[in-house]
């Protein structure tokens, strides 16, 4: 008879099943290497400049409005140290205190800007954040090298259980999230992205096809949604990695996605079989036992924070409307490249010593990068709304802020996001449902034509 004693007993002993660590030992090489190449982009493209230093407004995260970015020249530093702390975890050197203080950074950075929010940055924190806890450093490290007696050729099934659930998450999301007509009957924001990439050499001319558009708006689907198990079961494992490879090839070929495709293929590599970094070479696991009271608060934990991972992505549904409009649960949730969204934003504020509306534009307060983002998100808006009441209300005692921000979604018609008879000023974000925030549009989006050849 299964108990909830039995089933916990169970799952103990399955976590401390010893496997090979050599999967482990790769993945946080390839950590590594992924996070040095990131920061040596920034630094190269001078986009430390672009996104942190120029900006004089800078979008904050519900919670977390303290976080302020650093002085131009210790925001360069913060990268380089990034660098440093990369390298430090991809060969293991001194790798708890670099893992920590890389986790640390890299979050502090990208909480300073909302309009540096991408799902592939959340998921470096979050592996970042598991790996603090986890001894990546037992093999083939620098730390094994000066350290002998922390050496092991096995880890707990646990630490592997930690990096293929966070993995997967992305994967199982992303893919639950295109489960929408959308995507799947009317291949939009795909048929949009396809239109404007039709220079492409060969296949360029296909492109601005609706079915084409539509076949690969099914086949990222159902990627999504089954790759894990075809990565999981050794029949098929060669086969996925190969359709992973051409998946995220393709889509860092199209799409300007920086280094996701890259994380994602070398994260792919943690559902093969630990043993895979040896090539075939036969390797008896040896008989070790790991300090159970150590385990069973690590499977405790796990099971903990995964609960709460796993529940954040559904928080969407506790508010109303349409997500994708509203975009009320739309961070954090791996709700990945299924929405196209343009906006036109004008502000409008109303001052005692005026009889008259005065009109504000958003380039006034922001530069290109965070004016284009920052158009269809309605917390985006309210933040810039408050800024703008806040230097008006310096100048001439109070301000009144409205705006009008009209916004297409997925090729539809643009329409009015947030209404527009609502003082900005008097609303205060939050967790509540915005009522400031309009009804999500009803009518299909914009179906190109098929034109018969």
């Amino acid at each position: 008879m299964l108990t909830p004693r039995n089933i916990w007993q169970r799952l103990v002993e399955r976590a401390a099943a010893p496997v090979d660590a050599s999967s482990l030992a790769v993945f946080r090489m390839i950590f590594g290497i992924i996070g040095f190449i990131g920061c040596v982009r920034f630094l190269a493209y001078d986009w430390v400049n672009r996104f942190y230093v120029a900006p004089q407004f800078h979008f904050k995260y519900f919670g977390f409005e303290w976080v302020e970015p650093l002085s131009p020249v210790a925001m360069h530093g913060a990268f380089v140290v990034l660098a440093i702390l990369s390298l430090m975890v991809a060969a293991g050197f001194l790798y708890r205190p670099a893992i920590i203080a890389f986790f640390l950074l890299f979050t502090y950075v990208e909480l300073i800007d909302v309009t540096m929010y991408l799902n592939h940055y959340y998921l470096v924190s979050l592996l970042a954040f598991w790996m603090c806890f986890l001894p990546l450093n037992r093999k083939w490290s620098i730390d094994a090298l000066i350290w002998p007696d922390i050496r092991s050729e096995v880890t707990p099934a646990l630490h592997l259980w930690v990096v293929r659930f966070q993995v997967a998450c992305v994967y199982f999301f992303a893919g639950i999230a295109k489960f929408g007509s959308d995507w799947l009957l009317d291949a939009q924001p795909m048929s949009l992205w396809m239109s404007s990439r039709v220079e492409a050499p060969i296949i360029g001319a296909y492109l601005g096809e609706w079915w084409v558009a539509l076949g690969m708006s099914w086949a990222g689907f159902l990627f999504d949604t089954t790759i894990v198990a075809w990565l999981l079961w050794p029949k098929t494992r060669k086969y996925a990695y190969a359709a992973v490879l051409a998946f995220h090839g393709l889509t860092g070929y199209f799409f300007a996605i920086g280094l996701f495709p890259l994380i994602m293929v070398g994260c792919a590599t943690i559902f093969f079989d630990p043993s895979w970094p040896r090539f075939g070479r036969k390797f008896e696991l040896p008989k070790v036992s790991f300090d159970s009271r150590r385990l069973r608060l690590g499977v405790a934990g796990f099971v903990l924070l995964a609960s709460v991972l796993f529940a954040m992505p559904w928080r969407h549904l506790a508010y109303p409307g349409d997500v994708l409009w509203t975009e009320e649960g739309m961070r954090w949730s791996w709700k990945v490249m299924i929405r196209e969204k343009n906006g036109a934003v004008t502000y409008r504020v109303k001052v005692p010593t005026r009889d008259r509306e005065l009109q504000v534009t958003p380039c006034d307060y922001l530069t290109a990068d965070q004016e284009r983002e920052f158009s269809g998100q309605p917390d985006m808006i309210l933040q810039l709304g408050h800024h703008i009441g806040r230097d008006y209300a310096a100048k001439h005692g109070s301000a009144e802020v409205y705006v009008d921000a009209l916004v297409s979604m997925n090729g539809r018609k643009p329409r009015l996001l947030i209404d527009p008879n609502v003082n900005l000023m008097s609303i205060s974000d939050g967790i509540a449902p915005a009522k400031w925030i309009t009804d999500a549009p009803v009518d299909a989006p914009f179906r190109p034509r098929i034109v018969q050849r």
